[in-house]
């Protein structure tokens, strides 16, 4: 049993991460600004949940102390120049000085596929910054870079299940884009995987699933499975450009920004240095099919049987299998 400390773990990847590290048996902090967040793992057994603010080194610092292992999982997707800076750079300088002052070694960090520093969004950019700064650290470091992941409970097809539900049609920036997209649960497990392999030491993994598709058959795909069908209609850059635009001055979270935009300039696949590193495969994992999971959580079939669905039922039933 490892005593786990999980930065950004009340978020969707962090809930699957959870799970799998408390199926395993190890102890976890999860760390959150808002207790409401963390509503999803705190009556997990293992899980104990501190509020905090991660950004404070000295508060950082007094959190890493006594724990084995660091997973970091804080991102943002949207935000300007310095909403980036301060959540995947100047963090990072945070998390490896809050390490080396508690003596802490074991480091894992959820990176992103199509990090580069010459990258054509602030995203790319600040995460392959962010992932310099670690590297530099001297700490036992794994380094995860998932593409867009999917699951019960993501952001990103069930975003285009309901706009099909809502909308006769679907005017979609960058449908050509390709994607690789890989299921939360194997990014999950090989996260699991690196907590209890110490020879995931010092290696960079990049997470995929096992098909490419580009952004306009996602989204023929869900509309599919969700039992409401509709045209995509691929929009030229100019007009996708003002579209994003208008979605980021609107309140709210925005669907779409003009920073996501740019990252769809280049395809978010696996990379020909790729062919180099570990994979999920040299690990022991097979990631799983798109095309096999989607219809478990999207569409009329779904009834609500997904994993997150069962582990809240064994939760308030007080059972755990």
């Amino acid at each position: 049993m490892k005593n786990i400390l999980l930065l950004g773990g009340t978020g969707f990847v962090g809930r699957h991460v959870c799970e799998q590290l408390q199926r395993a048996g190890h102890r976890m902090t999860v760390t959150t600004r808002h207790i409401k967040r963390a509503s999803a793992v705190q009556h997990l057994p293992l899980v104990t949940v501190q509020v905090a603010d991660i950004h404070n080194p000295d508060t950082l610092a007094q959190l890493v102390a006594g724990h084995d292992v660091v997973i970091n999982l804080v991102a943002i997707l949207h935000g300007n120049e310095a909403a980036f800076e301060r959540a995947h750079v100047t963090l990072a300088h945070t998390i490896a000085q809050a390490c080396q002052r508690s003596g802490v070694r074991r480091l894992i960090h959820i990176s992103a596929l199509g990090a580069a520093t010459d990258g054509p969004s602030m995203y790319q950019r600040s995460k392959a910054r962010g992932e310099a700064v670690l590297q530099a650290a001297g700490l036992d470091l794994t380094v995860l870079r998932p593409s867009v992941i999917f699951g019960e409970g993501d952001r990103f097809l069930n975003l285009f299940a309901r706009l099909q539900k809502a909308l006769p049609l679907v005017p979609l920036a960058g449908a050509d884009t390709r994607f690789q997209p890989v299921w939360v649960e194997d990014v999950a497990q090989t996260v699991l995987h690196a907590v209890n392999t110490p020879d995931t030491v010092s290696q960079t993994i990049e997470l995929v699933g096992p098909d490419v598709f580009t952004l306009r058959e996602l989204v023929q795909m869900t509309g599919r499975t969700a039992g409401c069908p509709r045209p995509v209609l691929g929009l030229p850059r100019a007009i996708a450009y003002f579209q994003a635009l208008a979605m980021e001055l609107a309140p709210g979270e925005p669907l779409m920004s003009t920073d996501n935009l740019n990252s769809m300039e280049v395809d978010n696949v696996a990379s020909p240095a790729a062919a180099g590193m570990p994979t999920q495969a040299s690990w022991g994992i097979a990631p799983a099919s798109l095309r096999a999971v989607l219809p478990t959580y999207i569409g009329p079939v779904a009834g609500g049987q997904g994993p997150r669905n069962r582990l809240l039922r064994l939760r308030s039933n007080g059972r755990w299998q």
